[in-house]
């Protein structure tokens, strides 16, 4: 199963030039801000791409899906695979999704630090072998330019009873790349870049 792996577009997605793969997965921040028009395109655009599965989550920018979910259920093909912290299976392989990151309050699906987001992550069921996030981990591609990292803690302590294969997520842009650690893959997918546009490439992996 080739998986090709895409994050924070930003509304920018024709720009994006995605080789062939089974499945497409893209971490969130599909749109900018409240931006209805460009999430139906974006949606539309996302259903054309040929691709025999398609997963999507939310991001901090995602506000439709955030904050008017029954209506954004409503506006998704029947191609695309939504995960808000639940999951699915394809040719026995298990992704779970959630959108949620620690500190934007106010942003979509923004929550505190500590409790807060613990209570996502013990949603993760135990045989996971693909998890998205919006979020990074604290401390995997999660340094901003300014050096300081943004990653999610209690996801950090959440992967360390899990056996994941591969964790792909965005959100902090200067992380962009991939890291093995152990016997995970983690990924940081996000295609903007905060300086240039959208010039980060999709990554690819096979499973």
């Amino acid at each position: 199963m080739k998986i090709i792996a895409i994050s924070d577009t930003h509304g920018l997605h024709k720009d994006l030039d995605l080789p062939e793969g089974d499945v497409l997965v893209h971490a969130g921040d599909f749109s900018y801000y409240e931006d209805q028009p460009r999430v139906v395109d974006f949606l539309a655009w996302l259903d054309r791409q040929d691709f025999e599965h398609k997963i999507l989550i939310g991001g901090n920018h995602d506000f439709v899906a955030a904050e008017r979910p029954d209506y954004f259920q409503q506006l998704l093909p029947e191609s695309i695979i939504y995960l808000y912290n639940s999951g699915t299976t394809i040719d026995g392989i298990r992704f779970w999704g959630s959108p949620y990151q620690p500190d934007l309050k106010g942003w979509a699906f923004g929550e505190d630090r500590g409790e807060p987001m613990r209570k996502h992550w013990q949603q993760i069921p135990n045989d996971t072998n693909i998890l998205v996030t919006h979020t990074p981990p604290f401390g995997i591609l999660d340094e901003s330019r300014s050096g300081r990292r943004y990653g999610c803690e209690e996801l950090s302590k959440r992967l360390e009873e899990l056996s994941v294969n591969v964790h792909i997520f965005g959100h902090i842009h200067s992380g962009y790349g991939q890291q093995q650690i152990g016997k995970t893959i983690y990924i940081n997918a996000a295609n903007y870049n905060s300086n240039k546009g959208l010039t980060n490439p999709p990554l690819v992996f096979e499973v």
